[in-house]
């Protein structure tokens, strides 16, 4: 499901529907995996509005031929794929592809999606639809002026549930193994670690790692001490890696990026960039750096 390395580009959006609809199903029934940082991002997001910043942030990015936009209006959100710019013969199916995505990576992610009000596209209808209704849990409309997908706007500012176990545990370990090629890490500071990347976007504290552990924190401190290291310095690894990460391979803000790491203002981040890098957040993303590994 999940895949930290994959390409992002058009070409391999093409590949993935033309063999989608060899096998004879919609676009939104196959998606390809998805890329590590855009997952950490969404399963870190508090709120749906949260996670379609990301969401539009990344076909941005990732898409040369297509944009999505969104708009909250008339108690509506509204996702849309402008596709004018697409080859025709994978025009419908990227279109299909890129709005399907919005239920079905809800699904992977959270077992659950939003309850659409409505679902358009501009191209006309294919025979059989029954895999669209079961996608989407509407029925579509075909031959209008948008490709569009609406729901009701209250749905934007409620706090996202949990992730799936699956999707958790795979994230948790994406996040070890980018770790493990940064830092090596074993015995308790290992352990100790791998519970900071535990929970997508919630990073406990050193009292609530300790309760895990059945230990008081000042037991946990020393422990991590005979091992020559610090909750402090942990939490800095996790925070540095992620960070880098996140500003190398996405495009949230440095706001986001550091709500995503607990921070409780952008500027505690900042701060604490500037000791890890020896500059701010938007100039390491503007000289283009990629972290040496160690």
């Amino acid at each position: 499901m999940l895949d930290w390395d994959v390409a992002r580009n058009t070409s391999d959006v093409q590949i993935s529907t033309r063999r989608t609809e060899e096998r004879g199903a919609s676009a939104g029934e196959c998606l390809p995996s998805l890329p590590g940082p855009l997952v950490l991002a969404l399963l870190a997001s508090r709120t749906l509005r949260d996670a379609i910043v990301v969401a539009v942030g990344y076909v941005d990015h990732g898409f040369t031929i297509g944009q999505l936009k969104f708009e909250n209006a008339d108690g509506e959100g509204r996702l849309q794929f402008e596709d004018r710019e697409a080859s025709a013969d994978g025009r419908d199916l990227l279109a299909e592809r890129v709005l399907a995505g919005f239920q079905t990576v809800g699904h992977e992610l959270y077992g659950i999606g939003v309850p659409l009000r409505r679902v358009s596209f501009r191209h006309s209808a294919p025979a059989d639809i029954t895999r669209h209704r079961s996608v989407f849990g509407i029925e579509p409309l075909f031959g209008t002026t948008v490709n569009e997908l609406a729901f009701d706007s209250s749905y934007l500012d409620v706090p996202l549930p949990h992730p799936t176990e699956q999707a958790r545990s795979t994230c948790q370990r994406m996040c070890q193994e980018l770790l493990a090629r940064r830092y090596v890490r074993s015995g308790f500071a290992g352990v100790v670690r791998d519970l900071l990347v535990r929970d997508p976007g919630v990073i406990p504290d050193q009292s609530a790692v300790a309760s895990e552990l059945f230990v008081s924190p000042r037991t946990l401190s020393r422990r991590l001490n005979e091992e020559g290291t610090s909750f402090r310095t942990l939490l800095d690894e996790v925070r540095q890696v992620l960070s880098e990460e996140l500003l190398d391979r996405t495009d949230m803000t440095t706001e986001q990026v550091a709500a995503r790491l607990g921070y409780a203002e952008a500027a505690s981040f900042i701060r604490a960039f500037r000791r890890w890098q020896g500059c701010p957040p938007q100039e390491y993303r503007a000289r283009g750096r990629t972290p040496e590994l160690v």
